[in-house]
């Protein structure tokens, strides 16, 4: 390859997001979500508001490599909870149900992870392997009531929330899985923690582990499961039209429960990533859902549920996110960050209208050209 033509690939690479819709829309939704942010905080305090929105925007790099770190500690959870109900999405389901297959995926996950030490170095992996079948067993149940009794996947994950939430409740004082406090599980074993592999020694970040090598790992089997093979192609032909798939031979019924319980294991490996480690984040012992599983609906909607761009979208949340853990300096509640990311949901949501705007736009630059 000549060097002429390496450059005109490397500028194809960077230009061609640009000429996607999609991509193109959500960056209108992003735009409109921060600009929403920042008038609420100019009503809040108009003389901070401009140093609070640079936190927002630039907190994710504040302290260099160690910032960065914390950004992809954050985004790994997320990124997974995305690919469960982007997952679900292109396949036609909606997997409202990720904070509680994250429930009980932590549950299993929690309990190997403190109690069997006997295992030594491979505590962690036996962990993450009862996290992804926790989830999984959890996603199975909706899928198999949805296939066989049409009972709607919302519906059911949604009761499968609480049920998975209380109950854990009550299994980690009979597990004798309490920690220091009757708010918080016990912290794994060094054993049962997520492997650094020399991550935390160069970002300089003591708590980043592989999770985010596991969560791009986990993107892009799902990109090819769905994209080139058939068994992913036959999960997207139910999502689109049942009867059609039923029609060309294609087991629905199947390819619903297999759709959920696949769902279900990203969503556990979701909380073997946030909860599988003797220093970071603690599962809280009490009847709240786990945030990251509603969040992860939000970095789905704004990838269009598309495995890759659920990469991207999640590194974007989990930036805010760090950003806004700056805010509080500037007299503003970290809330904030909240609201700019149910924002960027509701835009996400009208994204046909950003992809008439574009068009227009695109159009008028090109003199009319565009079809």
């Amino acid at each position: 390859m000549s060097v002429k033509n390496f450059f005109i690939k490397i500028k194809d690479f960077i230009i061609k997001p640009f000429t996607n819709l999609n991509f193109l829309a959500s960056l209108l939704a992003i735009f409109a979500g921060i600009l929403v942010g920042f008038i609420i905080m100019l009503f809040v305090d108009p003389g901070y508001s401009l140093g609070a929105l640079g936190a927002i925007l630039f907190g994710g790099f504040s302290d260099g490599l160690q910032s960065i770190g914390n950004v992809l500690i954050v985004a790994a959870p997320l990124m997974l909870a995305g690919l469960s109900v982007g997952f679900a999405f292109k396949t036609g389901l909606f997997n409202i149900g990720v904070s509680g297959q994250m429930a009980f995926a932590a549950l299993l996950a929690i309990f190997v992870g403190v109690k069997w030490t006997f295992l030594g170095e491979a505590q962690w992996l036996v962990a993450v392997i009862a996290a992804i079948i926790g989830g999984a067993i959890w996603g199975f149940i909706p899928g198999l009531l949805k296939a066989l009794f049409n009972v709607h996947e919302v519906v059911a994950t949604i009761m499968m929330n609480w049920i998975a939430i209380h109950g854990a409740f009550i299994a980690y004082r009979s597990l004798d899985l309490v920690g220091g406090t009757t708010q918080n599980a016990q912290k794994v074993t060094v054993n049962g923690s997520l492997p650094s592999w020399g991550l935390d020694q160069l970002f300089g970040n003591q708590f980043l582990n592989i999770s985010i090598l596991l969560a791009i790992l986990a993107a892009v089997i799902i990109h090819i499961i769905l994209n080139k093979t058939t068994f992913g192609f036959e999960l997207k032909a139910v999502g689109l039209n049942q009867h059609a798939a039923k029609y060309a031979g294609i087991n629905s019924k199947r390819g619903i429960i297999l759709s959920m319980t696949i769902a279900g294991a990203l969503a556990g490996l979701a909380a073997a990533t946030l909860y599988l480690n003797s220093a970071g984040a603690t599962y809280r012992i009490e009847t709240k859902p786990i945030a990251q599983g509603f969040e992860g609906i939000a970095v789905a909607l704004l990838a269009y549920s598309g495995p890759l761009p659920i990469i991207a979208s999640s590194l974007f949340f989990g930036w805010l996110k760090i950003g806004g853990e700056q805010l509080q300096s500037w007299g503003f509640d970290p809330n904030v960050i909240g609201i700019i990311m149910s924002a960027i949901v509701y835009f996400s949501a009208l994204s046909f209208i950003f992809k008439k705007i574009v068009v227009k736009l695109l159009k008028k630059r090109a003199g009319g050209e565009l079809e």
